[in-house]
């Protein structure tokens, strides 16, 4: 949770907001929380999150413009956010306007319905609202709520004091939350409320999502690394990236009402194995981004087996090559010789995603290749030869010890991907723990077809780099072929001949 000054809290409207909700919210579906029509009661945990998004400045403005509120899935985030939205229409003063805006127009309306359902179960609220298909207009003070389809945000004239954006993860891209935040310029003090569950990092157009975005910059906030008071965020999510997703302590730290609006046997359930896969179970369940929707490795297997180690020069190594020209990277990866192969990243020339021109240097890579296998003990140059083809010659003329190593062919990579799976899993390997390795393990992701699974981008033209993940996988498997096919002793081969 990002900090919020005690004394803003005190003099913010979150009394105000949780008496209403008291006052005028109900349950609209039999649930374990309660029956249909009962007193929609605040939590203490949703008392302080209430308390902590209404804070007010000492001059009396709202402290944030933005607020982000992530929780597991069934955790009460609609009913809630339902009845923020119906403070907003009756007691926010005349001519309001609240929004709420989803990915599709069927989603928009899952919180509207829900608003909709709890001014029908309260004759008050019924008695001076004028409710539509769309819409609920409270006839005293002219405010209205309105529930945007699809298009609806690129229509003139909107205005919003608050806004309800549900499931960001699932916009498509961060148009409409751009469109939407600009609209709110003219009011004072308007709110953006977001209400989401985590999800795949990366949206339709390969970039970081805007939900992602925004939950990096919220982390930063409450770190105190960026200074932003106009921005809150509270979010449940494990502490461990790789924490076991059968392990009830675990459930607990990413669902607040678990075992009381979130029924226990839900989750357990859906934790056994079969029944979900692993990234959607954390996704949903657990509140945690990920890579893809088919993640290549468990989250947090391959951070996992980071070790400090220095490798000797003089100790037997293979090299992993794999190249391009002007897109993605160029990765040169070592691989130490034995039992447990150590991965060490021995350079990378990555293209920064606001460089359209950028191009690989290859005199420089020619001669880190060169320089490598002339300090180290090299025993094999692996390599992908596509696009180096001509290098890979010259390489193997100057006695370089190269061999061609097709990442893009199945044959290769599928037996490859499975030996270097277990070998995560297992904790058959170590690495050094460089962010770039790290970075382009976690952007795998898994192609699974007749030939087999095998690690790809998650979609042609994504700016994700995998070049180093790929490195690994080969420099694995050549290591480990190494290490199970020594070369002979020289007077052995004396003999022999």
């Amino acid at each position: 949770m990002t900090p919020v000054p005690a004394a803003d809290v005190r003099r913010g409207d979150g009394a105000d907001v949780c008496r209403f909700v008291e006052a005028y919210a109900r349950i609209t579906a039999d649930s374990i929380a309660g029956l249909t029509g009962a007193p929609l009661a605040p939590r203490e945990w949703q008392r302080r999150l209430i308390a902590q998004t209404f804070a007010r400045t000492p001059d009396g403005r709202r402290r944030h413009r933005i607020a982000l509120w992530g929780m597991g899935r069934k955790n009460g985030k609609t009913s809630l956010a339902a009845a923020v939205a119906l403070y907003g229409l009756y007691a926010e003063g005349d001519g309001a306007q609240i929004l709420s805006a989803a990915a599709d127009r069927d989603q928009a309306k899952l919180l509207h319905g829900a608003a909709k359902r709890m001014v029908e179960l309260d004759s008050e609220l019924a008695g001076q609202s004028k409710v539509a298909r769309d819409t609920i207009e409270d006839l005293a003070t002219g405010s209205i709520y309105r529930a945007l389809s699809s298009e609806a945000y690129t229509k003139e004239g909107l205005s919003p004091t608050l806004i309800l954006a549900d499931e960001l993860h699932a916009w498509p891209n961060r148009e409409m939350y751009d469109v939407l935040a600009l609209s709110m310029g003219a009011r004072v003090d308007p709110l953006m409320l977001i209400v989401t569950t985590a999800g795949v990092r990366a949206d339709a157009t390969g970039q970081d999502s805007i939900a992602y975005t925004l939950y990096q910059h919220g982390r930063r906030v409450a770190t105190g690394e960026i200074d932003d008071p106009t921005f809150f965020m509270a979010w449940w999510e494990p502490t461990e990236a790789d924490a076991r997703i059968d392990d009830p302590r675990v459930w607990a730290q990413a669902n607040p009402g678990l075992g009381d609006i979130l029924d226990v046997a839900d989750i357990r359930a859906a934790a056994q194995p079969g029944r979900t896969p692993e990234s959607e179970f954390r996704i949903k369940r657990l509140n945690q981004w990920v890579t893809s929707s088919q993640a290549a490795l468990p989250s947090g297997a391959f951070e996992a087996r980071k070790a400090s180690r220095i490798v000797a020069v003089d100790e037997p190594i293979v090299l992993f090559f794999d190249g391009s020209f002007n897109h993605d990277c160029t990765a040169l990866l070592g691989a130490t010789v034995g039992p447990t192969p150590h991965l060490f990243v021995v350079e990378c020339w990555e293209r920064s995603l606001d460089d359209p021109h950028w191009r690989v240097p290859i005199g420089e890579v020619d001669a880190k290749v060169r320089e490598t296998c002339r300090d180290r003990r090299v025993l094999e140059l692996a390599c992908d030869p596509f696009r180096w083809a001509k290098e890979m010659e010259e390489w193997a003329t100057a006695g370089l010890p190269v061999l061609e190593y097709a990442t893009s062919s199945p044959s290769r990579m599928v037996p490859g991907w499975a030996k270097f799976y277990d070998a995560v899993l297992a904790g058959k390997l170590t690495h050094d723990g460089d962010a770039r390795l790290v970075r382009h393990i976690a952007n795998m992701t898994l192609k699974i077809d007749r030939l087999g699974p095998r690690p790809v981008k998650e979609h042609r033209g994504s700016p994700r780099s995998i070049d180093l993940g790929i490195c690994a996988v080969g420099g694995y498997d050549r290591a480990t072929f190494h290490a199970a096919n020594p070369p002979m002793p020289k007077e052995i081969l004396i003999a022999w001949a």
